[in-house]
């Protein structure tokens, strides 16, 4: 891995990216133009190991042979179809995402495909109101996506306050508190909404029998039980899904599913798949061929390689070589999807001073950094972050130092 350098076409590159793209997501860090497992390399040529993964979705990292391949072959093959017919790819992934749901087994239940998961999300809402109710219950925290349904359903007020109104009769309530779970849910409520570990938040893990406790109130006022594995699922955990052990009534997935090609699911189980019939609901690309064979590429590929155990691994390895330094007070998640809390307001310093020694970080919060690096990441990658980590909180802290003083002169 080389040491990043002046990026002499960056400025040429925001300058035509703010003329042509909406402002919706800043000014971009990095024009990249290629990538290779978990390794990526701008116009400039500067390598950077990528432990974002784009944003959890790059299961398989960077042009991986097998993802290449099936999507490749598929598109040579039959490219788009529409929902008005059906092909071996769309049925292959249904069945097999319903196994894996199932522990193993095939679980009863029936699967939605989208192009992403907060249309997977759109979806489910929308399921939910098939049971006659419109109440659901969703946690302080989460994060389930920017449209307008799914943004109903999220409570961060500066991504809500400047769409309101949004589709209503949502309740928040603290994130990994059973009783005021319990305390919001009636038998009015149409559905109770949880991640298994939150992403958006900073990896945020709940009390051990959380899920089950949700299972348990919803089973008792006659509710849903819906879990969001749009970020958990699909082996980011070291499991195929981080809520297992718990009967879910939905279970939305996206991002690593397709390991970079879009896609999502909605999968209802038992009586919930039944709720959408026709005329309920649609989609043009959901289903597609190309992105289920994407789809089926990624599971193989990690049933065949071992990843959810290396995830597992070198998760635990991460979490504790990073916590070794003082100025990190806590380290959390499961596999491959970590949080860590820094004792200064300086995450987005780190992620800066990170780019500089050539890793792709995440900051979530003023001081909180999330990490959900591709699957295949080797033991010398996390080497590199790990020998790194030091000298890059050491950057952060001094730019952040520096930035106070100059507010205060």
């Amino acid at each position: 891995m080389s040491t990043p350098t002046s990026h002499s076409t960056l400025d040429q590159a925001q300058q035509r990216y703010a003329a042509s793209l909406m402002n919706t997501f800043g000014p971009p860090k990095l024009q990249l133009v290629r990538g290779e497992g978990a390794h990526v390399w701008d116009a400039d040529g500067n390598e950077y190991v990528d432990y974002l993964g784009g944003i959890a979705v790059n299961a398989l990292g960077h042009a991986h042979p097998a993802l290449v391949e099936a999507v490749t072959t598929q598109l040579q093959t039959l490219g788009h179809v529409s929902n008005f017919f059906t092909t071996e790819p769309q049925v292959e992934l249904a069945e097999k995402l319903l196994e894996l749901v199932g522990g193993g087994t095939r679980a009863d239940g029936r699967v939605f495909f989208t192009s992403s998961g907060t249309e997977a999300n759109e979806a489910a809402f929308k399921l939910t109101r098939r049971t006659g109710r419109t109440h659901v219950v969703a946690t302080d925290g989460g994060f389930h996506g920017r449209t307008m349904g799914a943004l109903a359903l999220t409570s961060k007020e500066a991504y809500r306050t400047p769409f309101a109104p949004l589709p209503g009769d949502v309740t928040f309530v603290p994130y990994g508190d059973a009783d005021a779970l319990a305390a919001a849910v009636t038998d009015e409520t149409a559905a109770v909404l949880v991640e298994p570990i939150q992403g958006e938040a900073g990896v945020v893990v709940p009390p051990a029998g959380y899920l089950a406790a949700a299972r348990s109130i919803a089973d008792e006022h006659g509710a849903l039980l819906w879990v969001d594995e749009v970020q958990t699922g699909m082996g980011r955990t070291g499991r195929w899904f981080a809520g297992e052990g718990v009967r879910a009534d939905i279970v939305t997935v996206a991002k690593g599913l397709g390991g970079g090609f879009p896609i999502g699911a909605c999968i209802g189980l038992g009586e919930a798949g039944a709720l959408l019939q026709p005329g309920n609901h649609g989609t043009t690309f959901g289903g597609n061929p190309v992105a289920c064979a994407a789809g089926l590429a990624v599971i193989r590929t990690i049933e065949a390689e071992g990843l959810l155990e290396r995830a597992t691994t070198l998760g635990e390895r991460l979490r504790t070589g990073l916590a070794t330094d003082d100025r990190v007070t806590e380290v959390r998640g499961a596999g491959l999807m970590i949080g860590l809390d820094i004792s200064a307001e300086a995450a987005a310093e780190v992620v800066a001073a990170g780019l500089r020694h050539g890793f792709v970080l995440n900051n979530t919060t003023p001081s909180r950094i999330r990490l959900v690096p591709p699957l295949v990441l080797t033991d010398a990658d996390v080497d590199a972050l790990l020998a790194a980590w030091p000298a890059i909180l050491d950057d952060a802290y001094a730019a952040a130092s520096e930035a106070a003083a100059g507010k205060d002169s």
